[in-house]
């Protein structure tokens, strides 16, 4: 091995004339020097810290050989760690054993360990940030024929929101106090609403009785044969809850759900026209094969001009979009919510 980052503190190595990725050994060599001392520094940081965040690549193995000893309830310490490491390798003027050693004797109390492990996983997702932004510039000038612009977008958004979700350190276990405020807040927000559901009305008195609205964190799934009616109840739930939003502003600024919600609606086989027919056939109460045939009266063709005039005014978005992933469909979302809220 040639003389690495790894021994800047010791050596004094040149500027380096290049554009060096964000890094900080100095937090790096502290962070490990104090697992090395003692072990229950590693449970600080082993709920985001990777051993890929790392910018050296001797500080990855030696985080990965630590965290694998300690996993198994053995010690990680420069002695028994040797096995597992390259120890004659040269680390500048040093071998690796030596700097084993060298970052156990310059180690830190414990306490900085979650310092220093946020301060390296900081700068890691700087560089995962910057690779992103490589590639986007690399494959807009080379992309090939086949690949549109908004696909690269969509490539892009999943990406960052990987970055964002993968590792965070702001997670863990929560207090019971916590919990209790928020299940004061959901029955604080169900005595405020209309109906008094602590989620959001579907429109269906029967189904929000026993569901308590639709509830954040519930994924629903609704089954049925062809022509049962999944489409209908999907459509007339979309549009109940579009059509009573109603935006609460707060003392910050912010604006937050009073009653319904924006509605973010996925038709993998019907197009937008189709849908916005079967709704508008739904409110008028005019049969939607009628429509299309154009056999409605005079009448029958105010009314559905006064269904659609209200229904151009709700917060209700629709991808016709068919054969979409599972990433590009989360991606949409994200944008959506992004734009307009959800």
């Amino acid at each position: 091995m040639t003389a690495s980052n790894a021994a800047r503190k010791i050596g004094n190595e040149p500027e380096p004339l290049y554009r060096e990725a964000p890094n900080n050994i100095e937090a790096e060599q502290a962070l490990l020097g104090a697992i090395l001392v003692n072990n229950d520094a590693f449970y600080r940081v082993s709920d985001f810290l990777r051993a890929e965040h790392f910018y050296e690549p001797l500080h990855r193995k030696i985080f990965e050989v630590a965290a694998e000893l300690i996993r198994m309830g053995r010690i990680a310490n420069p002695v028994t760690m040797r096995p597992f490491l390259p120890v004659e390798e040269k680390v500048g003027p040093m071998t690796v054993a030596h700097y084993l050693a060298r970052l156990a004797a310059e180690a830190v109390t414990v306490i900085n360990a979650p310092d220093y492990g946020r301060a390296i996983y900081d700068l890691a997702l700087r560089r995962m940030l910057i690779s992103v932004g490589e590639d986007i510039v690399n494959v807009a000038f080379d992309a090939p024929v086949d690949v549109a612009p908004v696909d690269q977008i969509e490539t892009a958004e999943r990406r960052l929101f990987e970055i964002a979700e993968s590792g965070r350190y702001d997670g863990g276990f929560a207090g019971f106090d916590d919990a209790v405020k928020n299940a004061v807040d959901m029955a604080n927000a169900a005595y405020m609403r209309d109906g008094h559901l602590s989620g959001i009305a579907t429109g269906l008195r029967d189904l929000d009785r026993r569901m308590g609205g639709l509830q954040p964190s519930d994924l629903i799934v609704l089954a049925g044969r062809p022509g049962m009616g999944k489409t209908s109840l999907a459509t007339n739930i979309a549009f109940t809850i579009a059509s009573t939003y109603q935006p609460v502003q707060q003392a910050d600024g912010s604006v937050r759900t009073g009653q319904g919600g924006v509605v973010g609606f996925f038709s993998l086989e019907m197009s937008a026209e189709q849908l916005a027919t079967r709704i508008i056939s739904e409110q008028a109460e005019i049969s939607s094969s009628r429509i299309r045939r154009g056999e409605i009266d005079e009448r029958e063709f105010e009314r559905l001009v006064s269904s659609s005039q209200t229904m151009q005014k709700i917060p209700l978005y629709i991808d016709q979009t068919g054969g979409i992933s599972i990433a590009q469909l989360a991606t949409r979302a994200r944008r959506l919510k992004r734009q307009r809220g959800l």
